[in-house]
């Protein structure tokens, strides 16, 4: 009896793996967004409900410069985007601020080439980064996007610039968002 529950349970782990192995590569792959038409304007379901919602943008500068913003943006009616920012071997007890530039609305191919530099802060609110004696410092930053219709896809690029000469030390490679 013992033996064939050993047998049963390994042929239960087996079975489990092989479903799983079978069904994981059967995922439905999207590469056109379906659109569905509502009191005549267009909506984008499947743009709306696909990631990337959130992403970890990597800034890199000269030397060991260095800075990451974790962009994080709730599924919640309000629509704001926590932007978590650090930054490390930059000069010591010194002003900074976080930039992003986004290209045309649904226009995203990977290419991100608008210098329209928007300053982040608390919402509509600039607000600086402060490095400690160290050249580190940690800001949370968010953004409202209400106004930005959910499944609206960006190219975005961001940069950190020195606040009293506005020199980028830091700047990101460009990013794909969607609004959720």
């Amino acid at each position: 009896m013992k033996s064939f529950i050993k047998l049963l349970s390994k042929t239960w782990i087996i079975l489990t793996g092989i479903l799983f192995i079978t069904f994981s590569g059967c995922q439905k792959q999207i590469n056109q967004p379906q659109t569905h038409e509502k009191n005549s304007s267009t909506v984008n379901v499947a743009a709306a409900e696909t990631p990337p919602f959130n992403l970890e943008v990597i800034l890199r500068g000269e030397g060991a410069a260095f800075g990451l913003v974790k962009f994080r943006q709730d599924n919640d009616a309000e629509k704001i985007i926590n932007l978590d920012t650090w930054v490390t071997n930059l000069e010591p007890n010194h002003e900074y601020l976080l930039q992003r530039a986004v290209d045309a609305i649904n226009v995203v191919d990977g290419n991100c080439t608008s210098e329209t530099w928007l300053t982040l802060g608390y919402g509509l609110t600039p607000h600086s980064i402060y490095t400690d004696a160290k050249g580190t410092a940690n800001e949370a930053l968010w953004r409202n996007v209400a106004a930005v219709p959910s499944g609206s896809a960006f190219d975005i690029h961001f940069r950190v610039v020195d606040a009293s000469t506005m020199n980028v030390v830091l700047a990101s490679d460009c990013y794909k968002y969607i609004v959720r």
